[in-house]
């Protein structure tokens, strides 16, 4: 069992030896996320969002992981959801992670700002990685840049958001 074989999972983007990200997993595609180490699943979906297993919490444990659910409303993540996430990654240092939601939209942008805000990755750096995924737009930019903001980093300047003004 390699790497490679999360390659089909949805999305799948690997960030350094113990972090991999991506969109819903199917049921098999669980034994792989086991068979490649991971630990812990963290699924920032809704229990509603497209292609969601039902019972994915006794589908994970079943595989030996531990399984935290944290849905985040795709029109309206708060700072609540992210600190939820935020500790959850904080207690889970050291371990191997795998965080998913439907498409890998929701997580790239929370890794986004846990790299940035909590690991102390150069916001260009962990953005061009965010942007493998995509580029938030609407809400979603603008929850980003509001983090950003509350944390100093201003959203207009080389480490905000890439659509800034040119001062």
């Amino acid at each position: 069992m390699s790497m490679d074989d999360l390659c089909e999972v949805c999305n799948y983007l690997p960030i350094g030896l113990d972090l991999g990200t991506a969109g819903q997993p199917s049921r098999e595609q669980f034994g792989l996320v086991r068979a490649a180490g991971y630990e812990l699943v963290i699924n920032l979906a809704m229990p509603d969002s497209a292609g969601a297993l039902p019972d994915e919490a006794e589908l994970v444990t079943s595989h030996g992981m531990e399984y935290v659910p944290i849905p985040v409303v795709w029109e309206a993540p708060t700072a609540g959801d992210l600190e939820c996430f935020f500790d959850v990654m904080d207690r889970a240092r050291g371990r191997k992670v795998f965080v998913h939601c439907a498409l890998n939209m929701r997580v790239s942008a929370f890794i986004f700002l846990y790299r940035v805000l909590r690991l102390g990755v150069s916001p260009d750096s962990a953005r061009e990685t965010m942007h493998l995924i995509w580029q938030p737009e609407g809400v979603w930019a603008t929850f980003v840049a509001d983090l950003l903001a509350r944390h100093g980093l201003a959203p207009d300047s080389p480490a905000g958001a890439a659509s800034g003004s040119a001062s």
